[in-house]
């Protein structure tokens, strides 16, 4: 059966990843490209009988050598297992899309163009001639609504028409006369090695000219390297000295050139653009003195929407593990066994299982604000704040937005960075913003210490997180981390109604995670924990005189000055360097589902005051993150220096706030 690879291409906010679901539902999962830390999102599906592979290429603006995404882009691009390239662009930002476009022409790609918001488009008032546009590109080009699948029997058509008749798509590209005599003349020296003719002689003649370092590396181990440098920079300084430009330059406007003229031929558009719908909102939500107000209503209320609805549901579930573990210890009977399944594995995974319901619910609601188009804002409202009193651009917060997810996908983000002092700052205070992991820590808390304020005291925590990774960014990027930002100019997506099926594969991606995380690190740790707490022979399970016990009792007095010394929370903060999660799998393997009362309330409304509950909770939002984030700053910084120094950073401000809370809470007579 024949089967086609495609590429997905495209600017962010183009719908890309949309179309991407739309195309392969749940028969997608997500990876790294080999070799590279960018995250690689593929899946397949079939259509008219056709085995189709699909893969979301980064999203970029252009093929250069300047990031990680732009180098796997082109080389996918050129990568001669690929079929087909859809290049997915939005219908009202034509300028700004076509210069990828132009791009992947250059490099010859077979490609097919998906006009997408084309309805948006319209409301603008902007009308695109689509037969017109694909005869002048000479490429196919298919108009789609990538939220509602309009168009994609069509584009699919065109997929497989290309795989099996591919275009050459660099044969109407057109740069102008001067330009093209000398790109020719540096073709003919290129042309005479045959191991640089693996891609287009032009696109090697144009990144030398625009000094791509991957490319002048390549070229280098040429046979004809010296003449093909010689006539480079021979071409250099004749265009310098005819347009008064660097070559670079005088190649960007060509492509410029070349969509003007594309645009003038085949779109009409009012002369002055209208007010759109998002600009309109925009007045009021990203507004200097009202901006920061409405992030922290909206914030607030995600937070009270999903302790109200998910508290009910919680509590099934923990009536259930309960009921569960209740039954298996009666039909088992007073055994080592039976206190394995009961007390290490019911005890330790339903424990952090209970949580799962609020935990769908506070990515649901999250992702409907990324899709919306609003969390974008959020991060232009918060760059001002980050700018001044950090010295951090609007770069700088896309990672910490991806923080409240999961710290590693967050740290990666921060390879888009291109001040290598910002990247590292960035990584630093990445911990600081409270994580999935961290919340079903909370939630058990809040549950018994806070009843009518569960949403209030988790979103304050959040925004706690957030002060801190402020501070102490302020402090690093005043001391070791001294030097200026990049600019960088933050684009926002238009606001959209997100689609159900995004939402809901974005949130299960999220959810299986968690699941994922609590069938492997969090069961391993819970028996971890079992045996541990079982040990030596004879001792009661989960006494002070276990193995356990005899740890925690030994490093508590660390923590008496923040109000939990303790030998049950020492032991908790101790495996919850694996993954946060297994502070509540700890407290549960200790106490037992299977005890009378109200179970983890009761137990846990013995070791904790409220005001030490909230110094406790403090501590789990700002020390140590988990072993993968660890690792994960490792792989991208190449060195044991930088995680080493984050764990230190990260100790240490925990154990100075949470004395603050503590200490201060007492003064105050909250003890």
């Amino acid at each position: 059966m024949e089967n086609i690879l495609i590429g997905l291409a495209g600017n962010p906010n183009v719908g890309k990843t949309t179309l991407f679901n739309q195309l392969t539902g749940l028969r997608q999962h997500v990876g790294n490209w080999p070799g590279k830390t960018v995250e690689k999102a593929e899946g397949h599906f079939k259509h008219n009988g056709t085995e189709m592979d699909v893969i979301d290429l980064p999203g970029n603006y252009a093929l250069s050598a300047h990031s990680i995404e732009e180098v796997v882009s082109r080389d996918f691009i050129v990568d001669e297992d690929s079929d087909v390239i859809v290049n997915v662009i939005d219908a009202a930002n034509l300028e700004r899309n076509l210069y990828l476009t132009v791009q992947m022409m250059e490099l010859g790609a077979n490609m097919v163009i998906a006009l997408n918001m084309n309805k948006f488009a319209r409301k603008k008032d902007i009308y695109i001639d689509v037969p017109l546009m694909a005869e002048l590109l000479g490429v196919p080009v298919v108009e789609i609504e990538a939220t509602d699948k309009t168009g994609t029997d069509e584009l699919l058509n065109a997929v497989e028409e290309a795989s099996k008749n591919p275009i050459k798509s660099n044969k109407k590209l057109v740069y102008g006369d001067e330009l093209k005599e000398h790109i020719g003349e540096l073709q003919i020296e290129i042309e005479k090695d045959n191991n640089l003719l693996d891609v287009p002689s032009e696109w090697t003649a144009i990144k030398l000219l625009e000094e791509d370092e991957i490319v002048i590396e390549k070229v280098q181990n040429s046979s004809n390297v010296n003449q093909i440098i010689n006539e480079t920079d021979k071409v250099k300084k004749h265009l310098s000295d005819i347009f008064n430009e660097s070559s670079e330059e005088v190649i960007a406007n060509a492509r410029y050139a070349f969509i003007d003229g594309l645009i003038n031929e085949c779109v009409k558009q009012p002369e002055v653009a209208k007010e759109t719908f998002s600009e309109k909102i925009d007045r009021v939500v990203t507004n200097r003195i009202l901006g920061l107000p409405i992030f922290a209503i909206i914030m607030f209320l995600v937070f009270h929407i999903t302790f109200t609805l998910g508290a009910p549901l919680q509590d099934a579930l923990d009536e259930g593990f309960g009921m569960l573990g209740e039954a298996v210890a009666g039909a088992l009977g007073d055994s080592w066994f039976s206190s394995l399944i009961v007390d290490g594995i019911i005890g330790g995974v339903g424990g952090v299982l209970v949580f799962l319901p609020i935990i769908v619910l506070l990515f649901l609601m999250i992702t409907i604000l990324e899709d919306s188009g609003y969390l974008a804002r959020a991060a232009f409202v918060l760059d001002k704040i980050m700018h001044k009193v950090v010295g951090l651009h609007g770069k700088a917060f896309i990672p910490l937005v991806l923080g409240i997810g999961c710290g590693v996908p967050a740290i990666m983000a921060t390879r888009t960075m291109e001040n290598e002092k910002d990247r590292l700052l960035t990584m630093m205070i990445v911990p600081f913003i409270s994580c999935n992991a961290r919340l079903p820590v909370y939630i058990l808390l809040v549950g018994a210490f806070f009843t009518a304020y569960q949403g209030l005291i988790i979103f304050s925590l959040y925004v706690l997180g957030v002060i801190v990774a402020i501070i102490i960014a302020a402090i690093l990027k005043r001391t070791t981390f001294k030097g200026i930002s990049a600019p960088f100019v933050m684009e926002l997506p238009s606001y959209k109604v997100p689609s159900l099926k995004g939402v809901l594969l974005h949130t299960w991606e999220k959810a299986y995670g968690f699941l994922k995380k609590a069938g492997t690190i969090i069961l391993v740790a819970s028996i971890v924990i079992w045996v541990l707490s079982s040990l030596p022979m004879g001792v009661e399970y989960g006494a002070q005189e276990s193995v356990t016990g005899q740890i925690g009792t030994l490093i508590s007095p660390i923590f008496a000055p923040l109000g939990f010394g303790e030998w049950q929370p020492a032991v908790a903060l101790i495996f919850g360097v694996v993954a946060k999660e297994v502070v509540v799998s700890t407290f549960s393997s200790l106490f037992g589902v299977e005890e009378e009362g109200p179970g983890f309330d009761s137990a846990v409304q013995q070791l904790f005051t409220p005001l030490t509950a909230y110094s406790f909770m403090v501590f789990v939002l700002l020390y140590v993150p988990c072993f993968a984030a660890i690792g994960t700053i490792k792989q991208e910084t190449n060195s044991w220096k930088w995680p080493l120094t984050m764990v230190v950073i990260t100790t240490v401000t925990a154990y100075v706030v949470s004395f603050i809370v503590y200490q201060g809470g007492m003064l105050l007579g909250f003890g």
